[in-house]
């Protein structure tokens, strides 16, 4: 990426312009011309500050996420984890919820999006997912050959696709802090 001579306040106003169009389009109908259009921009800024469409919706989806596992330390795994619920808005997981099945949906078909997706939003969460478990084990809560540990990913995903797919309604801080103490942590043997 090239380095970036944009103020902050722009940057932001450009994600979400991006974030608008997804979920207004869809990726597969997003183009570069219409962010162009939406932000007042040129397209050839565009491609120099990000290079491809599959970049610049990931990066968008990365600014957008205002919460970060490494942010987050309570002194307890639960208490972490409430942290990270307390933290979202219910609104903003309802939209980001719908956006990302869309997005689910369009990697199939799009590698470049795939691989996007999976550095710049995917491994980073992990990365802090790890960070929060590993300061779990350092505490002594959870032993560091729990087998449950390598799922919690597909754990915490399989949340927000089952509450929409079993009950048509997207997970909000109620049920996230249900399924915690239901799943989450008994899996975990906390």
């Amino acid at each position: 990426m090239a380095r970036s001579r944009l103020t902050p306040e722009r940057e932001t106003e450009l994600y979400e312009a991006v974030l608008d169009l997804l979920r207004e389009v869809g990726y597969d109908a997003l183009t570069m011309d219409a962010v162009a259009t939406r932000t007042k921009s040129s397209k050839a800024t565009l491609y120099r500050q990000w290079g491809n469409k599959p970049e610049l919706v990931a990066r968008a989806l990365r600014h957008n996420k205002p919460v970060h596992f490494a942010d987050i330390d309570t002194g307890s795994l639960r208490g972490d984890f409430y942290a990270l619920v307390e933290r979202t808005d219910d609104c903003q997981m309802e939209k980001d919820s719908a956006l990302m099945r869309g997005l689910a949906q369009a990697i199939h078909g799009n590698p470049d999006l795939h691989k996007a997706l999976r550095e710049l939003l995917i491994e980073p969460e992990m990365t802090g997912l790890n960070g929060l478990l590993q300061r779990a084990v350092d505490r002594g809560e959870l032993a560091a050959d729990t087998p449950a540990m390598r799922y919690l990913p597909h754990m915490v995903v399989g949340a927000f696709v089952a509450q929409q797919l079993i009950e048509d309604r997207s997970p909000d801080r109620a049920f996230l802090a249900d399924y915690i103490d239901a799943v989450v942590l008994p899996a975990l043997g906390v």
